[in-house]
C-alpha cells in the first residue's frame, strides 16, 4: 500500500511538472527568457483582430477606465495639456488613476498592458510640484548635450515617480522661423545643434546597449520611460511660421535639414515618432506614405512605433473630420501605427474594423502596426512590471533635479549687450547697493517664466499653480542684505528718477502661449514690456532680462539698454538667472536662432543671401565669475 501511495505522488508531481512546463510552452509571450521575436509572434498569434485594433488606439484619460480598457482592448492612455486626476494630484494620485487603467487591461483575455503617455516636454510638466526645465530653445543655447540628457534622466524619473511610462518628448524639429508659435520647442535652427541635443533620448531610455540593431527601441528600466521624437517632418520649416502648415522644400533640403535629428534618434533608440500636423509640398505628414513608410521606416528603418499627433487623423481633411472613413483609410495606409484618437475611439474602431474585414485595409498593415507596439511594450518590461513603483513617489521634484534645473538656467542665458560704451561693462552687478529697483511683468511670475505646456496646455499666469523660484525672488536672495530691493511692474519714469536707484533690473517677455496661439506675424514685444523699458532705462542704468520662446523685436529699445540678456522661459529655477546676473557664474550661453533687426526679414537663416541680422545665430558674450564685490 505505501509502495503505491509513493508511485502516485511521483506521478502526480511528473503530471504537474508537464502542466506547468506545457502552460509556460503555450504562453511564450510571458516567458520574460524568450526572445524579443518569439514573445511578439506568440502574442500576435493569438490575436484577434478587435485585440489588434485595440492595441493601435490611444484615448484620453477623461474618456479612460478600467472598463473601456477591457472592453475595446485599448492599447494606450494619455493625458493632453492640462488634464490631471485631480488639481494639484500627489505622485500616488497620478500612479492610483494609472494603476486602475492598468487592471482593465490586464483583466483582458491575453493580459497586454498598456502604455501611458504624456507631454513631458520641459520636465515633467503637466505635474504640480515637478521640476520645470527651461525650454528647448533655451537648452540649444547651452550647447551642452551632457547636460541635456541629464535633464533627460532626471525628467525620466519624475514622470515615473507618477507611474506614467511614455512622454511625448523630444521636440526635433528644426525651426527655421521664430513667427512659428512652437520655436520655443526647437533646439535651434541649426539641424547640427538639434542633433548633438536628441542626447536627451538616452537620458530619457537610457543608453542603447553594444552592437545594437539601428532601429530597434530601447528602454532601461523601470525608471527610463519611451521617448518619441516629433513631429515628423519639416513641422519647423512651414510658410511663415504658421503652425500645422505647408513646408515648401526640395527633397534635398528636407533631407539635409529637417531629417538629420530623426536619423540621429532612430540610432540613439528612439522608441516612438509622432507625425506632423503640417505638410510637405502640399502631402499632408499624417497621409504621406513615402515618407513615413518608404523612408521612415524602410530607409531609416526605424523599428519602433509612430504615433499620430492629437486628432491627427482628423486634419487630414479639410474642415477636419469631414470624411473620417477617408481619413483613417489614409493614415493607416501611411504608416501610422497607433492613432491620438483621442476621444471618439468607437468611430475610430468601428472604422478600421469595417475597412480590415473587406480589405480595404490589407491585414499586413495591421500586423505591422501591432508589432511595432507590442516591441516597445515588451522592450519596456511592461508585461513583467505593469504597474506603477511606489518607491519612486517622493522623486517628482526632488532637490538634485530643482539643482540640475538651475544650472541649466545659468548656461542658457545669452548675453547680447553688455555696456553702452566699449571696455565699460554693466554686468555683473553689484550685489551691495544701498537701493535697486526690480521692473517689469516678468520679474515676479512663475507662469510667465515657464511659459507654455506648464500645468496647463498654454500655460499660467501666477505663482500659485506649482512651486518654483522667481527672478524676484531669486535676485532679493543673491544681493546683499543690506541692499533695499524695490519691486515696481510698471513705475512711471518720475518715480524712477525720484527714487536715486543704484541701477535697475528690468524682466519683460512674451506671455506663454503653445500651438497655434503663439503664431505671431509681428513679434513685437507685448505691452507694457516696450513701456517699461523707455520709462526704466532713460531714467536709471539698467538691465534688460528678456523672457520669451524666440526673438523678438528689440531693436528699436537696444540703445536705451545698459545691458540685455535673453533668457528664453527659464522654468521653475529662477535662481539660475540671479546666479548669472551677479556674477557667482559667468555668462556663456550662445544664440541658437538668428535675432533678426525686422520681421521683414524672416525666415532668415545662416546660409541666406540677405544674411544681416541684429545678432547672428552663435553669438553671446561671456563673463567671467567675480570672486567678491567690485
Amino acid at each position: 500500500m505505501e509502495r503505491q501511495f509513493i508511485t502516485y505522488v511521483l506521478i502526480m508531481l511528473i503530471w504537474g511538472w508537464a502542466s506547468s512546463n506545457g502552460e509556460a510552452e503555450h504562453m511564450k509571450y510571458k516567458d520574460p527568457n524568450r526572445p524579443l521575436n518569439a514573445r511578439i509572434k506568440d502574442l500576435m498569434n493569438r490575436m484577434s483582430l478587435e485585440e489588434k485594433i485595440g492595441q493601435m488606439v490611444q484615448i484620453e484619460r477623461s474618456v479612460a477606465s478600467a472598463m473601456v480598457m477591457k472592453k475595446h482592448f485599448i492599447g494606450s492612455v494619455l493625458s493632453g495639456g492640462g488634464s490631471v486626476p485631480a488639481k494639484r494630484a500627489s505622485s500616488k494620485r497620478w500612479m492610483k488613476m494609472v494603476n486602475e487603467l492598468q487592471r482593465g487591461s490586464l483583466s483582458t483575455r491575453l493580459g497586454i498592458p498598456l502604455i501611458y503617455g504624456i507631454d513631458a516636454v520641459h520636465g515633467h510638466n503637466n505635474a504640480y510640484r515637478a521640476t520645470i526645465f527651461p525650454h528647448n530653445i533655451g537648452l540649444g543655447a547651452t550647447r551642452d548635450p551632457k547636460l541635456v540628457k541629464k535633464i533627460g534622466a532626471a525628467t525620466a524619473l519624475e514622470v515615473r515617480a507618477t507611474g506614467i511610462h511614455y512622454v511625448f518628448a523630444p521636440c526635433v524639429a528644426v525651426c527655421r522661423d521664430p513667427r512659428w508659435g512652437r520655436c520655443y520647442e526647437s533646439y535651434s535652427e541649426d539641424h547640427k545643434i538639434v542633433q548633438a541635443m536628441t542626447e536627451i533620448i538616452p537620458g530619457l531610455q537610457g543608453d542603447i546597449p553594444p552592437n545594437s540593431r539601428k532601429g530597434i527601441p530601447f528602454v532601461a528600466g523601470k525608471t527610463k520611460v519611451a521617448a518619441c521624437a516629433k513631429h515628423y517632418v519639416g513641422d519647423g520649416g512651414t510658410r511663415k511660421g504658421i503652425n500645422a502648415n505647408n513646408t515648401m522644400l526640395s527633397w534635398h533640403e528636407l533631407l539635409s535639414i529637417h531629417m538629420p535629428p530623426y536619423d540621429s534618434s532612430i540610432i540613439k533608440g528612439v522608441s516612438t515618432i509622432m507625425v506632423s500636423y503640417s505638410s510637405f509640398n502640399g502631402h499632408k505628414m499624417h497621409g504621406n506614405r513615402p515618407l513615413v513608410t518608404h523612408f521612415l521606416k524602410n530607409t531609416l528603418r526605424f523599428r519602433g512605433f509612430v504615433i499620430s499627433d492629437m486628432m491627427g487623423l482628423d486634419w487630414i481633411t479639410t474642415p477636419a473630420h469631414a470624411n473620417y472613413s477617408y481619413s483613417i483609410q489614409a493614415g493607416i495606409h501611411a504608416g501610422i501605427d497607433m492613432v491620438m484618437v483621442p476621444f471618439n475611439y468607437t468611430e475610430f474602431i468601428h472604422g478600421l474594423m469595417v475597412m480590415a474585414k473587406k480589405g480595404v485595409i490589407p491585414m499586413h498593415r495591421i500586423n505591422d502596426a501591432v508589432k511595432r507596439i507590442l516591441r516597445v511594450k515588451f522592450v519596456m518590461g511592461l508585461f513583467e512590471h505593469p504597474f506603477a513603483d511606489q518607491s519612486l513617489a517622493d522623486k517628482l521634484g526632488n532637490q538634485e533635479h530643482k539643482k540640475l534645473a538651475r544650472e541649466a538656467v545659468r548656461k542658457s542665458l545669452v548675453l547680447l549687450k553688455n555696456g553702452k560704451s566699449q571696455g565699460k561693462p554693466s554686468l555683473p552687478l553689484n550685489k551691495r547697493r544701498t537701493k535697486i529697483l526690480v521692473a517689469g511683468s516678468h520679474a515676479h511670475n512663475l507662469g510667465y517664466q515657464c511659459g507654455g505646456w506648464t500645468i496647463e496646455w498654454q500655460g499660467l499666469d501666477g505663482n500659485n499653480f506649482t512651486t518654483g523660484t522667481t527672478i524676484l525672488t531669486a535676485i532679493k536672495r543673491t544681493v546683499d542684505p543690506t541692499t533695499k530691493v524695490i519691486y515696481k511692474k510698471n513705475p512711471s519714469a518720475r518715480y524712477v528718477k525720484s527714487k536715486k536707484f543704484s541701477y535697475a533690473i528690468v524682466v519683460v517677455g512674451e506671455h506663454p502661449y503653445a500651438e497655434t496661439n503663439g503664431d505671431s506675424l509681428n513679434l513685437t514685444l507685448p505691452q507694457p514690456g516696450p513701456s517699461t523699458i523707455k520709462r526704466v532705462c532713460i531714467s536709471v542704468k539698467c538691465v534688460v532680462v528678456l523672457v520669451s520662446g524666440r526673438p523678438v523685436v528689440i531693436k528699436p529699445y537696444l540703445p536705451l539698454m545698459d545691458a540685455l540678456v535673453a533668457a528664453w522661459l527659464p522654468g521653475s529655477e529662477g535662481q539660475g538667472v540671479a546666479d548669472v546676473l551677479f556674477g557667482d557664474y559667468g555668462f556663456t550661453g550662445k544664440l541658437p536662432i538668428t535675432w533678426f533687426k525686422t520681421v521683414d526679414q524672416l525666415p532668415m537663416n545662416v546660409g541666406d543671401p540677405h544674411y544681416d541680422p541684429l545678432f547672428p545665430l552663435g553669438f553671446g558674450l561671456t563673463t567671467k565669475p567675480v570672486k567678491a564685490d567690485k
